[in-house]
């Protein structure tokens, strides 16, 4: 597709709420009210040069932006080809990308004069970043997560507590994103008055799709910026990151959407193998559907019945995801491909023993397909990877996972390339 036809489809898809067939609001009447009113306040405010002052302000002086860009020496030199470059979201306040989108979600609570803020959270760190804007807003704040998430990534549980935020644990389900997502709408339709529920992903109903990726695109903005000081060129050959709802991807892919010259890359979790509850790849799996308010690929069986997944990143534990990526993949602009626990768990050891860096488990997916990709690629060329999150939430996770293998004596074979067609 044409990059202008391109460019001006994704404007229209703004303007409407719809990306191409995806996307939409697909919610009860009573919350029909609400996402208008979000939506007045939202394009009302985010051209306000003193709303953009102010997010501005705290993303520097409180979140720690600009983020580094950090060229991978000893990780290229082990790979071999390419040259890697992290950018370092995982050195944000609160350890993700995903303060970025609770402060500016939070800051416009704010204007819209709500007291009260809830979030779905899979892996904590939307949590932990939620909890963390309520605190320094003055917001009450209440956190769903499925208690099996709450079992694996039970630091950000108690992260969440500590900075006042009442984490409710969801039972209903797997237990896992999906069904905290569930809950939090429930309690959004209650509460609709005083509350205003921060969603995490460039997920659910109009707009919080574009919302969600422009509050994240500073990501892209400030890697572009970067590369053009490093290597004298503002964009990369490659530019790989996760997707599990799809917001650190779509944060760092819409800096290079018109650039030609960039292949863009989305990685999804493989997990443990390709039948349906074994595995969180929509792309390789997924069918059109409706779920959480928004039409896109949903991993169903054939009575469209929302099929439970399996990652070892709770982060990328989810059955859909976000319209825009699926617009963008029909489009011919973004692949899509996947990596399971097992490369995921081999990229999480490669870096920490090559950079000293441990990456969260969604990030060592991105990990994974530079291990792929990297050695099949000159020396001339630029990886650019989006380092959405630190590791320091999973470590607990990694340990129990590894000692459960060795328990089985299934320990992970070193990971195989898999097929991607020409790298060039």
């Amino acid at each position: 597709m044409a990059k202008v036809s391109l460019l001006k489809q994704r404007a229209a898809a703004d303007r409407i709420g719809r990306f191409g067939d995806y996307g939409g609001r697909y919610v009860p009447e009573t919350l029909m009210a609400p996402l208008d009113e979000l939506t007045r306040a939202y394009d009302k405010h985010r051209t306000k040069r003193a709303f953009k002052r102010r997010l501005t302000d705290l993303l520097q002086d409180y979140c720690g932006r600009p983020t580094p860009l950090y060229h991978a020496k000893r990780l290229s030199e082990r790979l071999g080809g390419a040259q890697i470059y992290l950018k370092r979201e995982d050195l944000l306040h609160t350890g993700a990308h995903k303060i970025n989108n609770a402060v500016g979600q939070a800051l416009l609570a704010v204007e819209m004069g709500k007291e009260r803020v809830i979030a779905e959270t899979g892996a904590g760190q939307h949590g932990v970043a939620t909890a963390t804007a309520a605190a320094l807003l003055g917001l009450q704040c209440c956190v769903f997560m499925g208690s099996e998430d709450m079992r694996r990534q039970r630091l950000n549980v108690h992260r969440m507590r500590l900075l006042g935020a009442e984490v409710r644990p969801v039972e209903s389900g797997s237990r896992t994103l999906k069904d905290a997502t569930n809950e939090a709408l429930r309690d959004w339709v209650t509460h609709v008055r005083n509350t205003h529920y921060i969603i995490g992903s460039v997920l659910g109903p109009n707009p919080f799709p574009r919302m969600v990726r422009d509050f994240h695109s500073v990501i892209g903005i400030e890697a572009s910026r970067q590369l053009k000081k490093k290597i004298r060129r503002a964009y990369p050959d490659v530019a790989i990151a996760c997707v599990g709802g799809g917001s650190n991807s779509i944060g760092l892919f819409s800096a290079f959407l018109d650039e030609p010259r960039t292949r863009l890359i989305g990685v999804e979790g493989g997990g443990r193998g390709q039948q349906l509850g074994d595995h969180a790849a929509r792309f390789d799996g997924g069918t059109l559907g409706v779920l959480h308010g928004t039409r896109t690929l949903v991993l169903q069986d054939s009575d469209g019945q929302v099929m439970e997944t399996h990652s070892v990143s709770a982060g990328l534990d989810y059955p859909a995801v976000g319209p825009e990526h699926v617009f963008l993949h029909d489009a011919g602009r973004v692949e899509y491909t996947s990596a399971t626990d097992d490369e995921a768990l081999a990229g999480f050891h490669l870096l920490a023993e090559t950079e000293g860096i441990l990456p969260a488990l969604e990030s060592s997916h991105a990990i994974a397909e530079v291990m792929e990709r990297a050695p099949r690629l000159t020396s001339d060329k630029v990886v650019l990877v989006n380092l959405s999150g630190r590791g320091d939430k999973d470590v607990e996770s990694i340990l129990e996972e590894e000692e459960k293998r060795r328990a089985q004596g299934t320990e992970a074979e070193p990971p195989r390339p898999r097929p991607h067609g020409d790298p060039s």
